[in-house]
């Protein structure tokens, strides 16, 4: 149930949506979400030369 509702919010096709009226809120769930994908590729990028080594 928890990983349904965070892949639904990191899915790209929601991320555009006109969902909340409020500006400032939209651009906090935007920045949000592209440092959650920055982690989530700084770790793949740090498992693989892990595992090369």
């Amino acid at each position: 149930m928890l990983l349904k509702r965070i892949l639904t919010y990191l899915n790209p096709a929601t991320m555009f949506r006109k969902g909340e009226k409020n500006f400032n809120l939209r651009m906090m769930h935007g920045i949000n979400r592209i440092s959650i994908f920055m982690f989530l590729i700084c770790i793949v990028v740090m498992l693989i030369r892990f595992l090369t080594r």
